[in-house]
């Protein structure tokens, strides 16, 4: 038996979303830094930098899905991580990161529940 997860469409444009209101306020902060009285370019500039990059990663972002199994967990590029090696798992925004025994960190990216992922690993670790 194996549980799938798999990247959420609406989670990807909601980290997007978030990542560019980031961008923009830094961009607009820098340039106030710099004295330049122009601020709303650096908004522009953020807004889109990070809608091109996710409409251009957005299918590849989409198809990294992992596997869970009673052995480990298998993800994107041929990714292998034995169930008995994982030593932590994290929420970090909308990816849950595994961390090895060996200090090895692995992003289980743009799931919509990350709580529910992180259960389920840790179910399947005991």
């Amino acid at each position: 038996m194996s549980i799938s997860f798999e990247p959420d469409k609406k989670t990807y444009i909601q980290s997007h979303i978030t990542m560019a209101a980031l961008f923009m306020a830094a961009g607009m902060a820098i340039l106030w830094v710099m004295g330049n009285p122009y601020l709303w370019t650096g908004a522009i500039g953020g807004l889109a930098a990070v809608a091109i990059r996710g409409w251009y990663l957005m299918d590849e972002a989409l198809a990294e899905g992992w596997t869970l199994d009673a052995t480990g967990l298998r993800g994107p590029g041929g990714r292998n991580v034995p169930i008995t090696q994982i030593e932590k798992l994290r929420r970090i925004g909308s990816a849950v990161q595994v961390v090895t025994r060996s200090g090895d960190k692995h992003l289980i990216k743009y799931v919509a529940d990350t709580d529910a992922v992180i259960a389920t690993i840790d179910a399947a670790r005991r």
